[in-house]
């Protein structure tokens, strides 16, 4: 047997791809269990079988092992800023849960909503993930409360969940695109779970610590959709939602009639 070496690379192949309506960085939760959002993981081959889920359906919560593909390339730094802190002060990348780490792996705990057999493949369905659609899933395990929750534990910057920080108000125009959606998604979300959706994201203030600008507006991807807001006095004000396709159309048009003139 030949000792493991520093230098030896490590080969780690995806077991599944996380499809949620989370399209982007911005706005995915920070941490899992914020924002109730259902979620699905298609299983890749030869991975996409019941077998190696039997007795999964006795557990309430998974863990989930994923890797930040986004950040590929990108590198990390020793010190980093957590949201928590605000932004202004640094701390060691292995004292934080920065995604910008030397081997780019998170961890995730979620709810188990169930396993099905569809024409596409297996999909395990979960619930509250702070992962972004197309994330690749790299292990699955059980949620063991006696030997994963410690209830004598101590947390530095962020010892308590964060609270609700922003109240929602919907203007007419953003409503009245809401009851025109149509949301194209593998749970099949409604329009209801789109709005508690909006709602319950926004309200944790997904803006970076040093964005405080009361005339930005933000754009938020859900699913197929772009929403339109802004902050005022502690309130996020929904101002439109737009379908992507439009979306791009208006862009396009707009960077055409700038190179006109």
């Amino acid at each position: 047997m030949t000792d493991f070496l520093a230098s030896d690379p490590v080969e780690i192949t995806p077991i599944g791809i996380l499809t949620s309506g989370f399209k982007e960085k911005f706005g995915t939760p920070r941490q899992s269990g914020l924002v109730a959002m259902p979620a699905s993981i298609h299983m890749l081959p030869p991975f996409d079988t019941t077998d190696a889920f039997d007795g999964i359906d006795n557990f309430s919560h998974l863990w989930l092992a994923f890797l930040f593909h986004k950040n590929r390339g990108k590198g990390w730094l020793p010190k980093v800023r957590p949201p928590r802190m605000g932004g202004n002060e640094k701390r060691g990348v292995f004292a934080t849960r920065s995604p910008f780490r030397p081997n780019g792996m998170g961890l995730s705990c979620v709810e188990f909503n169930g396993l099905r057999r569809a024409r596409d493949g297996l999909w395990l369905d979960i619930i509250g993930a702070d992962i972004m659609d197309g994330t690749p899933i790299i292990d699955i395990k059980p949620y063991i409360p006696y030997a994963d929750s410690k209830t004598d534990a101590r947390s530095s910057f962020a010892a308590d969940a964060p609270k609700t920080t922003l109240q929602i108000e919907w203007q007419t125009t953003a409503l009245e695109r809401l009851a025109h959606l149509q949301v194209g998604h593998q749970n099949r979300q409604g329009i209801e779970n789109l709005r508690k959706l909006v709602e319950s994201t926004l309200s944790l203030d997904p803006r970076p610590a040093y964005q405080n600008d009361p005339n930005r507006i933000y754009g938020t991807r859900f699913f197929e959709s772009d929403v339109k807001w802004q902050v005022i006095d502690k309130t996020a004000i929904i101002l439109d939602i737009l379908p992507l396709d439009q979306e791009k159309s208006e862009q396009q048009t707009q960077a055409d009639a700038k190179h006109r003139t």
